[in-house]
């Protein structure tokens, strides 16, 4: 029984002497626990007499539970002055001027996207979806492009399978709506386009496309130049004026590249922004459009070329790096 006496006194005396509950917790597991020093004396229980086994459990279950009584206390007494210590040092000084958020801003190639389909849709076009994995039908034999045309060198894209590509302009839309939709109509998309390119300040893989266009009876270049002077000025300023020059390209006939010139821009001098032209008479045959009784007009370019020449930036490849300090600049 002393020896319970003893290891009894130990334990107390080591459980007043913590001053963290994480000690206490040591100092149970130490003479507590399952392979503890008080709960070994149980062990030597088989070398006491039967008339003596009854009293010495005895004991040492009461030594175990006024030792547990004590380290109840204990850590009470101390996680309450822990909490106390640790709700001082978290304490916030409600009085403090808070700290105000970072707010979030519209991509400026979203912003440039959002303006072009207000301006687009207020001159009566409808907004279609289109897919960026395309057919190869739509992408190209739908465009009027031959087989093995040098145009195509241009259009070098990325192959899913040999009917699936990335589409490499949004012009591929045109294929859909001619399949779904009677002329007359008005059809514009814009989105992300992708050609085998080699990246540098003027290149990209991935680049955004606004394709814009219409068919009904009596089209003709006059229409074009007057949507396409409308969208420059309202883009880029009321003084804004547009230039047409011959250019190639499958699925107009004739085709042009146009350019913007205005004050605000680049000393007034003239700047090229996309391609256009007439609806090609082979695309619209080969839906089913007469072509005696209807004609249209198309065009399209870059988004990343608006906000290059609005804003005088001269690297592409800012617009896709994340980098906030150029995000930034653009409210």
């Amino acid at each position: 029984m002393d020896e319970i006496a003893e290891l009894e006194e130990q334990a107390a005396k080591a459980f007043r002497g913590a001053t963290t509950t994480a000690e206490l917790r040591e100092l149970e597991i130490r003479f507590l626990g399952k392979s503890g020093l008080v709960t070994g004396l149980m062990r030597g229980i088989g070398k006491l007499s039967a008339d003596e086994r009854p009293a010495f459990g005895a004991a040492v279950n009461e030594a175990k539970g006024r030792l547990q009584s004590l380290l109840d206390q204990l850590t009470s007494a101390l996680r309450g002055a822990e909490l106390a210590v640790q709700f001082e040092n978290e304490k916030i000084d409600l009085t403090l001027p808070g700290r105000r958020p970072r707010a979030g801003r519209t991509h400026v190639l979203q912003q440039t996207i959002d303006k072009i389909k207000r301006v687009i849709g207020s001159m009566g076009f409808v907004y279609y979806e289109s897919p960026e994995l395309e057919l190869f039908k739509y992408n190209f034999d739908a465009l009027n492009y031959p087989p093995d045309h040098p145009a195509m060198d241009a259009q070098d894209t990325f192959y899913v399978s040999d009917d699936l590509v990335l589409r490499t302009q949004c012009t591929a839309l045109q294929g859909r709506v001619f399949e779904t939709v009677a002329p007359p109509f008005r059809a514009f998309t814009v989105g992300r386009t992708f050609r085998n390119e080699a990246v540098d300040r003027t290149h990209s893989h991935t680049f955004h496309q606004i394709d814009v266009f219409m068919v009904d009876e009596g089209i003709s270049m006059a229409h074009l130049k007057g949507t396409l002077r409308v969208f420059a000025r309202e883009m880029f300023g009321g003084d804004a004026k547009v230039r047409f020059r011959p250019d190639f390209f499958p699925f107009v006939e004739p085709g042009v590249d146009y350019a913007i010139s205005t004050p605000k821009l680049f000393g007034g001098r003239w700047v090229e922004l996309g391609g256009a032209g007439l609806i090609h008479p082979n695309i619209l045959e080969r839906y089913g459009i007469d072509t005696e009784r209807y004609s249209g007009f198309a065009f399209g370019l870059g988004v990343e070329r608006i906000p290059m020449m609005a804003h005088g930036i001269d690297d592409l490849r800012h617009f896709l790096e994340n980098d906030v300090r150029f995000l930034e600049q653009f409210r």
